[in-house]
């Protein structure tokens, strides 16, 4: 039998590890793996290698980033370029396809299955927002460097007697917002779930310094965003894709409390740095389990699902219980960070 395998969408820790395991998992049971290259686009344009269960293959376990490369395929192109994909792997020789990404990746997948091509999904994100898995890869090594960023930033932010706001990744959900505001203690925290109120804010950090406090920690999601009729925000611009652009929200709320309180306020964008550099162990080893599963049901002809993480258990799911609705932060983890703000 033989197996492709892509990596599509934004990169993660973890992603190496995945293709790693496809390799070593398939070979070990009497399969090859092919590799696509940047994405969906290389499986468009049939720009393929072959991959071998070797040294270097065993060394990437340790890489962030993605040794096939990534990208992102505009749908409508994606889509119009369907028979061209099964010619591809058709040509190939290829019998499943293994699809490593977030929750458009696996839109995708779900498309090509809908339409007749062998698909496997294995999700990822630092988001952590690919819904009927409790994580997803590349999540806690996206925590890690935010917590670390944070650690840091309440020396500074005390020597200085001033207010950091540190933004983080999280269009839609505030996951690592969420995570990485409760190990580093932050003072506060905005998610995109729950629109806050500038003034409680404010509210929060004075009362902070009124205690005797020196300074304040305000994790920020890039998708965090007011209470209607509180204050305006600049209108975000849209990229080739359609998607908004957000880079500047962790500005907009500086100069706001520096306004409303009078004191030194900074802002931190943390960005693609959350994306990068060596995956944690939990990642390596939850994304390799994912590979192992996703190789043995694509060769059992298991085709159509994606893998999951349930407890302690990695399962089997659908592709739509895998897409078309984001795994937000629930009320009852909000509430819970709630009682350690201020």
């Amino acid at each position: 039998m033989r197996i492709a395998t892509l990596t599509s969408g934004g990169d993660c820790p973890g992603l190496n590890a995945v293709i790693r395991g496809v390799v070593r998992t398939a070979t070990g049971l009497g399969a090859t793996v092919v590799g696509y290259e940047d994405g969906w686009t290389g499986l468009v344009e049939d720009r393929r290698v072959q991959l071998y269960d070797d040294e270097e293959i065993d060394r990437i376990l340790l890489r962030g980033g993605t040794i096939l490369g990534t990208g992102r395929l505009k749908t409508s192109d994606f889509e119009a370029s369907i028979d061209r994909v099964k010619e591809n792997l058709a040509d190939a020789g290829i019998d499943a396809l293994i699809a490593i990404g977030g929750e458009g990746t696996l839109k995708g997948a779900r498309w090509l299955h809908d339409n007749g091509v062998p698909v496997v999904g294995v999700p990822k994100t630092i988001d952590n927002d690919v819904n009927a898995t409790d994580y997803t890869f590349g999540f806690d090594s996206a925590v890690a460097v935010a917590t670390d960023a944070i650690d840091r930033l309440h020396t500074t932010a005390e020597s200085h007697n001033r207010v950091m706001i540190v933004q983080v990744m999280g269009r839609h959900v505030g996951w690592i917002a969420l995570h990485a505001g409760m190990a580093g203690g932050a003072h506060d925290i905005l998610i995109p779930e729950h629109p806050f109120d500038i003034e409680d804010v404010c509210k929060r950090m004075a009362r902070r310094f009124q205690m005797g406090e020196k300074y304040g920690i305000i994790v920020v999601a890039e998708g965090a965003m007011p209470k209607e009729g509180t204050f305006v925000m600049p209108e975000r611009e849209v990229d080739q894709f359609g998607h908004q652009k957000f880079d500047d929200i962790g500005a907009v709320i500086a100069h706001e409390i520096e306004n409303r309180l009078d004191t030194d306020v900074r802002s931190t964008v943390l960005g693609h740095i959350q994306r990068g550099g060596t995956p944690t162990a939990f990642d390596r080893v939850l994304a390799t389990r994912y590979a192992v599963h996703a190789t043995k049901a694509a060769l059992r002809g298991d085709f159509g699902r994606v893998v999951a993480l349930r407890g302690e258990t990695v399962k089997l799911v659908s592709f739509e219980e895998a897409v078309g609705q984001l795994k937000v932060v629930p009320d009852h983890r909000w509430e819970s960070a709630l009682s350690l703000l201020g």
